[in-house]
């Protein structure tokens, strides 16, 4: 009986791990961008951190549309319908070039909110052409995520895992040069770290198209477009599925944005434990996401195909890899929850002990809470991929933002400001949260599957 679900898992890990691997990448690199900034000074650190917010939520509601091409390629390669698929990739390119660009133009208007923040002037006065440069990026990176969702659809996730990692060795390597001025070039500071994210990100666009196009099996999906001839219809199918997607990135990026707010309003020290506790959780959450994508694109296939007893049992099979993989990782964070904190800080500053010792404690009692959140994380969004495969993402959209909105965040705002159990209090909200969405998304899933197996 177990067996019809372990079968699946080599071939849903070397599905995934190329995903996997790429987002680690993204992932190392803003560690690396971080560190080499913060040799400047704790202002420059600070200003790319303010840059990044109003370019962070941007960012995920553009990756969050991208995902609509995936299911509508992989259901048209299951079917065996290339022109289908090519006509995705073709509108999904012109939908995320105009929607690159009016984040863009949206970032730029909204600017002046940073004078309204209460930060220090030079922190702002740092940010400003930071993020002139960053929000300008965003335009290379969701076309780039065009053609990665395409890639996926096709179960080709290698090819933008080597993208990112040829985007990660560029962007290290101009911040070594522009920040520093290293071998002769000029000394540009945070605006070379800046430059280094544009450049990189417009070379993994490059990188992506001269890949495919030079592959024998992609050629024709990725050359000879006519842009002139725009089908309505087309758009409206992968706008229908991209907002939706788009909103249920949104609504979760933005709660955990709303437990930065909230641990900062109870001071610096539980902002500290919060970011490292945060930080630890989005290394492991990749996992789960990745996983996610398998999901996405083999229901999507299975959709093409109109087998849906398999697409069930598949679907399934990732579900089980998923729940493993997590208990797995809350397992380790039971285990590390005291050691883990002491890495991101200097435990022998004397000066700083009293701070240190009690960042430790707090993060510890943070890392045993996402333990439990991890098998909630993990679940909710590798059910959410397959949905998405499925097509289905209104109701979904709506799932997360009661489990978040509705449910999550008065539970972190009531238990973190008004109790006790302050930072504890705030991620108990997101497990609660998360665990709702888990739940509630499971129940969707069966039942449609359920539906379309005995219509």
């Amino acid at each position: 009986m177990l067996k019809q679900y372990t079968k699946e898992f080599k071939y849903n890990i070397r599905l995934s791990v190329p995903v996997i691997l790429g987002m680690l990448g993204h992932t190392f690199v803003a560690l690396a961008d971080n560190i080499m900034v913060g040799q400047l000074g704790t202002a420059e650190l600070a200003a790319v951190s303010l840059g990044n917010s109003f370019v962070f939520i941007a960012m995920s509601f553009g990756i969050g549309f991208s995902t609509s091409i995936t299911p509508l390629v992989a259901e048209a390669d299951g079917g065996g319908n290339k022109a289908d698929a090519k006509s995705a990739l073709k509108h999904g390119l012109v939908l995320c070039t105009a929607l690159g660009l009016s984040l863009f133009a949206i970032i730029l208007l909204l600017k002046p909110l940073i004078h309204m923040m209460r930060q220090p002037p030079e922190v702002v006065d740092l940010a400003m052409p930071y993020l002139d440069l960053v929000a300008f990026s965003l335009v290379p990176l969701i076309i780039f995520q065009a053609f990665k969702q395409f890639s996926e659809g096709l179960s080709q996730t290698k090819y933008p895992m080597y993208a990112t990692i040829i985007a990660n060795v560029v962007n290290i390597t101009l911040n070594y040069l522009l920040i520093f001025g290293s071998l002769g070039f000029p000394k540009m500071g945070i605006v070379g770290a800046a430059i280094g994210t544009l450049v990189s990100r417009c070379m993994m666009v490059l990188y992506i198209w001269f890949l495919l196009r030079g592959k024998k099996k992609f050629h024709d999906y990725v050359t000879g477009f006519n842009f002139r001839k725009i089908e309505k219809k087309v758009m409206q199918k992968i706008i229908s599925l991209g907002f939706p997607s788009a909103l249920q990135m949104f609504f979760e990026v933005a709660i955990f944005t709303a437990a930065v707010w909230l641990s900062g309003v109870l001071g610096k020290n539980a902002q500290a434990a919060n970011q490292i506790a945060l930080n630890l959780s989005s290394m492991t959450f990749m996992f789960g996401t990745g996983l996610g994508v398998a999901a996405m694109i083999r229901v999507g296939n299975q959709k093409g195909l109109r087998n849906f007893k398999e697409l069930r049992r598949i679907a399934q099979s990732i579900f089980l890899l998923t729940l493993i993989v997590e208990v797995v990782f809350a397992a380790l964070f039971l285990w590390g929850r005291h050691w883990f904190p002491t890495i991101y800080l200097d435990v022998d500053d004397a000066q700083n002990l009293a701070d240190n010792t009690e960042v430790i404690f707090l993060a510890a009692q943070l890392l045993l809470v996402a333990a439990f959140f991890q098998i909630s994380d993990g679940i909710q969004v590798v059910v959410l991929g397959a949905l998405r495969g499925l097509q289905d993402v209104k109701v979904p959209t709506l799932i997360t933002f009661i489990a978040y909105w509705v449910i999550g965040f008065p539970i972190s705002f009531y238990y973190g400001l008004y109790t006790d159990l302050g930072s504890t209090g705030i991620w108990i909200g997101l497990l609660t949260g998360l665990s709702a969405s888990a739940i509630m998304l499971y129940l969707r899933f069966n039942y449609l599957t359920k539906k379309l197996i005995t219509d």
